[in-house]
Order: structure tokens, then sequence, then C-alpha cells
């Protein structure tokens, strides 16, 4: 019950500091307002943009290695020329690894490319191609919403058929179903047998809304499926309890030799996986999250010493009251947390304004900068901490002060 009584008190009187000092009060919690939005901002947008790009790299598969010619990481030491003179992933040697690799669940070889795909009228250009082996729908994770994917006869023969994405399907067929119609790709006839589930825009860019799948075979007579700047690459799944490290283990083996390389010789292929990526961002998120509590914190700062201000001056004004109390019996602790209270409170009105801002731009700016920005529990347990903390640091001098006061000579005070 005391507590209450101080807390309700401490309101009271810091409402009453808010009514009577506007001016003086709104510009000692501007500071305080501004640090926690550009604090409770900066990690807002970095946690939705760490959600959405892990959201993306997880479509690639955690249990996924992919063979190519190039590091998705660079090591800075190693000479650029010998990743030129890398041989590229070949088609041949997907039977090797199906037939070879124990570790491997599924494998499929794949190359995209641009094309301008057409159905009577509607043209749509530079749509990405994904030109893939049979397994591929075992390795890439995606849904088809409607129709279905190849047969193994469809792939293996080079049938003209293709799974189109949802926002292509939409365009090219807006009042029908795309189903058994005909696609023209760069000018080659092609039956659209199925439709993506339609997953809205990756960070990361590659989502299967924009793209059409082609069995590889088929894609050889439209495109040179060994032409570099279509990066080939093989993909492989993991069996159910076997790590990536021990696929990767397995994998390079069997990729020496089939390259032939001696045992002292250099490994001419790259095996990347998600984790790469995954280590990058952190590294940058990292960053940006200093950088965030750097700009915040000079705000905070020049917040918490308006909020001491604030309480160095109601202390002031309050002193004779401060007497009477003590003469009353009130104890110094009493003092002491009802101006705490205090501070705390109008630290606290700071806080939420700033997150109420921070919560107001996340509501606008999802939708214009199609990414989805949400407002934590976390970071607004983060901005109400923060506020807490500020208020009992910036309070706590003013609220010694005032509880060390000689009742006497603070009745006195005019």
């Amino acid at each position: 019950m005391i507590f209450f009584g101080l807390f309700k008190e401490s309101v009271f009187f810091a409402i009453n500091a808010l009514v009577v000092n506007k001016l003086r009060t709104f510009l000692s919690l501007l500071g305080i307002t501004i640090g926690i939005f550009a604090i409770i901002t900066v990690f807002t947008v970095v946690d939705s943009l760490e959600q959405n790009l892990r959201k993306s790299v997880q479509s690639l598969g955690d249990d996924v290695v992919f063979i190519e010619k190039w590091p998705w990481a660079f090591d800075g030491d190693y000479p650029w020329w010998k990743y030129m003179n890398r041989p590229l992933p070949d088609y041949n040697e997907l039977d090797g690894i199906i037939q070879q690799c124990n570790g491997a669940q599924s494998a499929a070889f794949l190359i995209s490319s641009q094309i301008t795909i057409k159905h009577q009228s509607n043209s749509i250009e530079n749509v990405t191609i994904i030109c893939a082996s049979h397994q591929y729908e075992k390795v890439k994770n995606f849904e088809i919403a409607d129709g279905r994917y190849f047969t193994e006869i469809e792939s293996s023969s080079g049938r003209p058929v293709a799974v189109i994405g949802d926002v292509l399907a939409k365009a090219l067929f807006p009042n029908q179903s795309p189903l058994g119609q005909t696609i023209k790709i760069n000018g080659a006839k092609a039956t659209v047998i199925g439709v993506f589930k339609k997953e809205g825009e990756s960070i990361l860019g590659g989502s299967p809304d924009t793209q059409v799948l082609v069995p590889v075979n088929y894609a050889r007579s439209l495109i040179d499926i060994h032409n570099e700047n279509l990066d080939p690459q093989i993909m492989v799944r993991a069996r159910p309890g076997i790590s990536n490290d021990e696929l990767i283990a397995e994998l390079t083996g069997l990729m020496r030799s089939m390259h032939k390389l001696k045992p002292l010789v250099e490994d001419n292929f790259s095996l990347n996986q998600t984790s790469l990526i995954s280590k990058e961002f952190d590294s940058l998120f990292e960053i940006v999250g200093i950088a965030g509590w750097i700009i915040g914190g000079f705000s905070i700062l020049v917040g918490g010493f308006g909020i001491a201000n604030i309480m160095f001056v109601s202390v002031k004004e309050r002193t004779n009251i401060i007497g009477i109390q003590k003469s009353l019996g009130a104890k110094n602790y009493f003092i002491l947390l009802q101006f705490l209270f205090e501070s705390v409170f109008l630290s606290l009105i700071g806080g939420i304004i700033g997150l109420l801002i921070v919560f107001a731009i996340t509501q606008l700016a999802g939708d214009s900068i199609g990414m989805e920005i949400s407002l934590s529990k976390s970071n607004i347990i983060l901005g109400f901490t923060i506020s807490i903390l500020i208020g009992v640091v910036s309070g706590f001098v003013p609220a010694y002060s005032a509880s060390q006061l000689d009742p006497v000579e603070a009745i006195r005070a005019s």
C-alpha cells in the first residue's frame, strides 16, 4: 500500500509538471522520445530485415549443399585466377553423385537465365527460367498450387512442359486457367502443366512467383546449358540424420575422384551451404546494431540530462513540501522513491511516445517498401526497459538530494 501511494503521488506530481511547465517538459522529454525512437527503429528494421533474409535463405534449404565453380565466401588470400580456371559443374556429374553419394537423399542439376515468354498477344520480358533435372522438386522447397510437377519421362525425354509462377499465370491468363495452355519461351512452344503457390517477394530475389520451370533436357534446344553465364550448379540434399559436414566430406572425395585430382592438388570446385550466408549476415547485423546504439545513445544522453533538470527544478519548487513531509515522519527512502517514481514516469512517457511513433511507421512502411516490418515484443520490452533505466539514472541524484534535506531548513525555504 505504501508503494502504491508513493506511485500514485509521484504520477500526480509528474502530470502536474507536464501541465505547469509544458515547454520545459516537452523539450526535456523530446530527447528521450528521439532516443527511444532511433534505437527501436534501427532494431525493428534490422530484426525485420534479418527475419526476411533468413526466411529467404531457409528457402534454399538448410540441409542442401551447392556444388558450384565459385564460392559464396571468398578468401582474400586466394588468387582470383584460380577460380577462373575452374571447370563448371557438368550435367554428366549428376548421375555419379546420385549413384555413389550415400549421404545424399536427392540431387539436381540446374541453370537459370532471363527469357521472354508469350501467350497470344500477352508478352513478359526478363522472366527468370529455371532449367532443372527431375529431382529438383525433392531438393528445392516449393509448392504447386494448381496442376502438377514433371513426370520422370517428361524430364528425361525433354518434353516441352513448364511450371509457371502465380504472377505470370495471372498476367498471361487473366480470365482463364493456364493449365493445358501453350506459351512461347524465346519462340519455342511449351505446355503449362502447373502453377507455383504464391509466396510473395523474396529479399534475395528468385521468388517462384515470377519464374518458369522447365526440364533441363528441354532447355537444351533453347540455350547452351554449358554456358558459364547461366550459373550451372548441382544441388544435393542430405539424407535425414546426415549433417552437412558429413555430406560435404563425402562430396569432396567424390568430386575429387570425378575430376581426377591428385592427393596434393587443390579442389577445383566449391561446396557452398546457407550457413556461409548466415555468417555474413551475423557480422553485418552486429555492426548495424552497434550503430543503432550509438545513434540513439546520444539522444538518450541528452534526454537523460533533460529529465535530471526537470527533477532538480521539481525538488527546488517542492522543498517546503518535502520539509513538511519529513516533519510528519516521512523517511528518507520515502522521499527518495517518491522522486524516483516521478522521474521514471516522465521517462516512460517519452519512451511510450517514441514506441508509438515507431509502431505507426511500421504500419505505413510495410506496404510501401514491399517487406514485412513489425514491432516485436522484445523491442517493445527493450524500449520500456531503457526508459525505466534512464528514469532511474537521471532521477537518482535529484531524488537523493531531496531525501537528505533537513526538514527545518526545507520548511523555511520559500
